[in-house]
């Protein structure tokens, strides 16, 4: 199956709920591979585990994108699509990104964009982000400003879309060698003591990821456990 070109048909609203809730609805009426939704604000975004995702009105893109059918080539699309993020904001000029294990893309240790992915296998998947483009420090919600960044410069919500778009294109359906190789160089939590939630909790030093995207994390005892990423809420110790 060749990966439908991303963002067409491209849906823009000015103001919407949830993009990716949008972008469901679509995919469950039939809407082609490659559909995207985005939207110029959001009042429902969402994050994972039932956080919100604001920014204020045109300075992020807030990005949703249907991929259908769905099959074993996509079983690495959790880490394919933080890829193609980074990719995409280095193009316009972030400089280096990294990936905070699942979903989050960092620059300089602060989160520039989330990754949330929901699906209906095998049917269809719907692929969210949100990327901070033009967000000033002052415009970020007071707890945020030390945590979170903007791609900044030249860059435009319009070209965003465009890189992005390219990069999913070229990432999503990649080998999963290279999907694996590009995401262990990029590994923001390779090496980091964490604690965790969710399924059990604990603290460990992160190996990295294995075959199939889990995170592999050594414990103090020596053991070795591994976190699937619907399953944890980590932080860095």
């Amino acid at each position: 199956m060749t990966v439908a070109r991303f963002g067409r048909p491209h849906r823009h609203l000015r103001r919407t709920g949830s993009t990716n809730e949008r972008a469901r609805e679509l995919a469950e009426s039939g809407a082609p591979s490659g559909t995207v939704v985005t939207a110029d604000e959001q009042s429902a975004g969402r994050g994972r585990h039932g956080r919100t995702w604001t920014a204020p009105r045109g300075k992020a893109l807030l990005f949703s994108a249907i991929l259908r059918s769905l099959s074993h080539r996509h079983r690495l699309l959790p880490l394919a699509v933080p890829l193609a993020v980074c990719e995409a904001a280095e193009e316009l000029g972030a400089g280096e990104c990294r990936v905070k294990w699942p979903n989050d893309v960092w620059r300089d240790g602060r989160k520039l964009a989330g990754v949330l992915i929901e699906a209906r296998p095998p049917d269809w998947a719907v692929v969210g982000v949100g990327l901070n483009v033009g967000i000033e420090r002052d415009e970020f919600p007071e707890e945020l400003r030390d945590s979170a960044t903007s791609i900044g410069g030249a860059a435009t919500v319009d070209d965003a879309f465009a890189a992005l778009c390219a990069a999913l294109d070229r990432w999503v359906g990649a080998p999963d060698d290279a999907v694996l190789t590009e995401f262990r160089r990029r590994d923001a939590l390779a090496g980091q003591e964490i604690r965790w939630t969710g399924a059990g909790e604990g603290t460990g030093r992160v190996e990295g990821v294995d075959p199939d995207g889990n995170l592999v994390v050594r414990l103090s005892d020596g053991e070795r456990t591994v976190l699937g990423s619907g399953e944890v809420h980590l932080k860095l110790d």
